[in-house]
């Protein structure tokens, strides 16, 4: 069983920058989807709490929310580096206007979903695969995770075998997390049921 979260909101979120492996701050949303989804994780693993390991990607925003949910569900940490966003390199940090307008012609053929892999010296897709692959295998006990959006993407794809555009066109919400079990997935959040999301 695995629970993965994406991180709070943050402010580059908030702009349209694409954080990579840079970092911004939650901003007071941020904070509340991680106390949200903190409350709620403690309802799905009640009484289980003591079987389960946080893996937490270490760069700071995984880092701000997971210091939220363990004031709620206090668990130990362990600092996962494969769990970290994919980077697109020297494009980290920027919004797709500014790639588009220092790096001409680099985004031609791309769409909301690919753009991200067109990066001349960012993580190829197959590399960023492999290591959500290699995170995956290593598994072997009840574990919490919390990732990031396109990472998100890729670990719910590879684990329930999706193709490559499957993987990129999934939702990436930050006010709920996803229950991977049996090579599915669904999303648990505060305003609905949850929603079963399968291969």
């Amino acid at each position: 069983m695995i629970y993965l979260l994406r991180h709070g909101e943050t402010v580059w979120n908030s702009l349209g920058r694409f954080q990579g492996q840079k970092d911004s701050s939650l901003t007071e949303r941020g904070i509340e989807q991680a106390e949200q989804a903190a409350r709620l994780l403690k309802k799905e693993v009640a009484g289980s709490e003591r079987s389960f390991q946080l893996c937490v990607s270490p760069l700071g925003r995984t880092q701000e929310t997971a210091a939220h949910v363990k004031r709620i569900l206090p668990l130990a940490t362990h600092l996962e580096p494969r769990l970290m966003e994919v980077t697109t390199g020297s494009w980290d940090g920027m919004t797709k206007f500014e790639i588009d307008n220092e790096f001409p012609r680099m985004l031609d053929g791309s769409d909301a979903f690919d753009w991200y892999f067109k990066s001349p010296d960012g993580e190829s897709f197959d590399a960023a695969c492999a290591r959500a692959k290699d995170w995956i295998s290593g598994i072997g006990r009840p574990t919490i995770a919390i990732s990031h959006g396109l990472f998100g993407r890729l670990i719910r794809g590879i684990y329930s075998g999706l193709s490559k555009r499957e993987m990129l066109e999934l939702p990436v919400p930050q006010d709920g997390f996803y229950r991977l079990c049996d090579q599915e997935f669904s999303l648990v959040n505060a305003s609905s049921d949850p929603i079963g999301l399968s291969a």
